[in-house]
């Protein structure tokens, strides 16, 4: 490929921040919302039109379990973005805080209020397109793209929750991605089916896939009429009266920093959501029969793409010991979730790699340093992209733990633009967890 020399010119720069966070999904709300509350004049850039990402734009289904079984372990911000999605879903127990049902479009308005009502301002349908890295190995500058054109954006601090960690490896810092072999997990396109027999599927509901291979899953791919339903993946939960939405099919080869890749499996993901719907109807028509597609996902379902090489990575060894550490900012006991990998259909590994999994009442700690970049001084990142190994990225990757590390990011870059050095390293982790504490954290002292 040929190359290109931008000509010189001057791009309007708005310089008014303290802290500017980038990537609007649960992490970035939680960033954004928290660096706010403290103080921090905050600006969330964010690169569509819909705040929450994966929750919203993306159409999962369902929040992975808030508990560990006992109590509530992502509290905070967390806590009251799941409680007040669950008080605007009649059919959802008050009391499920596990695998609760998601309302997407309740939900976009739950994230915007959280984040205008802490006082930050939301710049929507901004890309961020390249960043300037000072000498001291801090950003200095971000430009975005928008239908302004190129501007240019100054803070303090920065908060990557891009769930790439564009912003940090655009500077310079180390990453990681995917396996040994740099093969990522497949993505998911998630979609909706409306007009749905509620009473048949509530009442008569046919497992998709039990241990005898005879569920409607089985009988599907056995039957070889919809060949663009890969594999058994099928999670679904009902999103309101007549709609249920679906987590389901694998799209592989599938990277997020590379969009031509996305953009073949946004096609193909819209194409195997039709065929989950024609599938179902014939299969279950007692409640799937008058049911019609109504929505695929404007967003596609990434699990993974770069990890940061931070001053701390987090191990399968600190997941499976249930670890503590002195500047944890949350708690987490998500299972280790990496989804098969193509080869693997149709083997006994087809699923979900549940190798471990936490007990009743137990969690393992994420620290603070998880979160800061190696040879970056300005720059944090939140979500699915911090610095852990890949076993623990499938665990930490879910929103409730994203959301949770957001709002420590958020406190912690006030903190940092509050200090004239402007050091992410600086940050009292004592005072940051007695601050997250009081905002409703779960944080046990002795872990």
């Amino acid at each position: 490929m040929s190359t290109y020399s931008l000509p010189r010119r001057e791009i309007a720069c708005d310089e008014r921040w303290d802290v500017i966070v980038a990537g609007g999904g649960p992490a970035g709300c939680t960033a954004a919302a928290a660096a706010a509350r403290a103080g921090a004049k905050t600006l969330l850039i964010e690169a569509t039109s819909i705040l929450g990402g994966m929750g919203t734009s993306g159409l999962v289904p369902a929040w992975c379990p808030f508990t560990d079984k006992e109590r509530i372990i992502y509290g905070g911000m967390g806590e009251k973005v799941l409680k007040t999605c669950m008080a605007g879903m009649p059919h959802v127990p008050p009391d499920r805080f596990d695998w609760t049902p998601i309302d997407p479009e309740l939900l976009k308005r739950i994230y915007d209020d959280l984040v205008t009502e802490n006082g930050a301002e939301v710049l929507f349908n901004t890309q961020v397109a390249a960043v300037d890295k000072a000498d001291d190995n801090a950003i200095k500058t971000i430009i975005t793209a928008n239908k302004s054109g190129l501007s240019a954006f100054r803070a303090k601090v920065y908060v990557d929750c891009t769930g790439d960690a564009d912003l940090a490896a655009w500077a310079g810092a180390e990453f990681i991605k995917g396996d040994e072999d740099g093969e990522l997990q497949p993505a998911t396109h998630c979609f909706m089916l409306a007009n749905v027999d509620m009473y048949a599927y509530t009442y008569g509901w046919r497992p998709f896939k039990n241990s005898s291979g005879t569920g409607i899953m089985d009988r599907i791919l056995a039957d070889g009429k919809y060949p663009l339903i890969p594999d058994r993946h099928s999670c679904n939960n009902i999103a309101g009266p007549g709609v249920i939405g679906f987590n389901a099919g694998h799209l592989w080869e599938v990277d997020n920093t590379k969009p031509e890749t996305v953009s073949k499996a946004l096609m193909a993901g819209r194409k195997m959501a039709q065929q989950f719907r024609d599938a179902l109807a014939e299969y279950w028509p007692e409640a799937f029969a008058n049911s019609f597609l109504v929505e695929t996902g404007s967003l596609m379902g990434i699990r993974e793409t770069r990890r940061i090489i931070g001053d701390y990575i987090l191990t399968e060894q600190d997941f499976a010991e249930k670890r503590s550490f002195e500047d944890e900012i949350c708690r987490n006991n998500y299972f280790i979730d990496i989804h098969h990998k193509k080869s693997e259909i149709g083997t006994v590994l087809e699923g979900h790699s549940t190798a471990l999994h936490m007990g009743k009442g137990e969690s393992h700690g994420v620290p603070y340093r998880c979160l800061t970049p190696k040879g970056l001084r300005n720059v944090l990142v939140a979500g699915r992209s911090i610095s852990t190994d890949r076993a623990v990225q499938g665990s930490t990757r879910v929103m409730p733990v994203c959301l949770c590390m957001g709002e420590a990011a958020g406190i912690a870059a006030a903190m940092t633009a509050a200090d004239d050095k402007h050091d992410i390293r600086g940050v009292d982790t004592a005072a940051l967890r007695a601050t997250l504490k009081q905002h409703g954290a779960y944080l046990p002292d002795d872990g």
